[in-house]
């Protein structure tokens, strides 16, 4: 079968390619086009266009470069119909997906969405859009069945893909000695970075980060980069090497640190599976953030206290992430001994939660046994 792909950012390129794997292992003939990242491009070279150049954060950037958004949707409309797929499959990215799933629908394609968009965390109104042009929709946390369905969706939750990234890399975790030597680092405690995966979350999140250096000086501060950011980038917040920089390691990042500085996102709840004490941190330009302020409804904004429906993990936003703030949450993850029990306890309750390892395969099984039973009803209704 022909499988047509859009993913818009590092998380769904990492669920991208790990879906792409299991549906070749079930699909002898299973063939790709898709919008992705490296990882994706690993399992398949048919890449249409690099997330990097589409990934965009906060209302005012979008509305800056709209004219480069619609020359993308229009280009991949024409390619979608050039290719003529079995089955669309998106993967979060609702800017953009929404527009796509909409006229792939109209144009008579099948239509999967794999990472609901959190419709449940605001603009509640494009529920009634997804449901109009999905045909089977794949959500990933265990809460989002009952709200999906409650909008009439047919809804499948096989578990959340990260698990199978997370147990994979704590069977092969390597020691803290052979990462450092790896790395080239000097022989201190870890404090893990991750600064998000867009350059507007790094230029917030980093000049802040770096003025807390220095009070810490028994450990080192070690950026786990996102693969699409070239290291000059970083650098240009760092000009005197302050913290040390890795590419591709970012759980072998969060396995080895004592604590995490994470950026809102997958991120977390990675952090989280892996047992990584955390403080969760969000920040960007103060238009978006206004903005989004009015509009967000849900209590929190990382996804481990989303799902724990409780304050496991504390939230650094925008004017919140001080440096007396940041400070302060450090060192109660790394000193409070009873913080840390009750943090150990709520990752542990939180991993059952999110089911067991083989989600990746579960879903592509199911995404192919739906194409076939839509391909037997159109035939039956013929």
């Amino acid at each position: 079968m022909k499988y047509y792909i859009i993913a818009g950012e590092a998380s769904g390129d990492l669920h991208g390619s790990n879906l792409m794997r299991e549906l070749k292992q079930i699909d002898a003939n299973a063939e790709f086009r898709f919008w992705g990242g490296d990882l994706m491009n690993l399992q398949d070279k048919n890449l249409v266009c690099h997330y990097k150049d589409t990934a965009i954060i906060g209302f005012w950037e979008v509305v800056k470069k709209l004219r480069r958004i619609l020359r993308n949707i229009k280009f991949c409309k024409q390619d979608i119909l050039d290719y003529s797929p079995d089955v669309l499959i998106l993967i979060d990215y609702p800017g953009f997906n929404f527009r796509i799933g909409e006229f792939a629908k109209s144009k008579g394609f099948r239509v999967f969405y794999y990472i609901a968009p959190k419709v449940w965390a605001w603009k509640e109104s494009r529920v009634k859009k997804l449901r109009k042009f999905t045909d089977k929709l794949f959500v990933i946390f265990p809460f989002e069945v009952e709200y999906f369905k409650r909008w009439n969706m047919d809804v499948c939750y096989e578990g959340n893909p990260l698990t199978d990234l997370i147990n994979e890399h704590l069977a092969n975790k390597k020691s803290f000695d052979y990462f450092i030597q790896h790395n080239d680092l000097p022989d201190k405690p870890i404090i893990a970075v991750l600064a998000g995966s867009r350059k507007q979350e790094i230029d917030y999140i980093l000049p802040r980060v770096k003025k807390i250096i220095n009070d810490f000086p028994e450990y080192q501060f070690v950026l786990a980069a996102a693969p699409s950011i070239d290291k000059n980038f970083y650098r240009k917040h760092l000009p005197n090497y302050e913290m040390a920089i890795v590419y591709n390691q970012t759980c072998e990042t969060l396995m080895h640190c004592s604590v995490a500085i994470v950026a809102s996102g997958t991120a977390t709840l990675e952090a989280a599976l892996l047992g990584a004490r955390q403080v969760v941190c969000y920040g960007g330009s103060e238009i978006s953030y206004q903005i989004g302020k009015r509009l967000i409804k849900v209590k929190y904004i990382s996804l481990v206290n989303l799902i724990m429906n409780k304050p496991v993990v504390k939230e650094l936003i925008q004017h919140d992430m001080s440096v007396e703030k940041m400070k302060a949450e450090l060192n109660g993850l790394l000193f409070d001994v009873v913080r840390r029990k009750q943090i150990v306890d709520d990752y542990t309750e939180l991993a059952e939660m999110l089911g067991e390892q083989g989600t990746a395969y579960r879903i592509a099984k199911t995404v192919i046994d739906e194409i076939n039973k839509l391909k037997n009803k159109d035939v039956a209704n013929i």
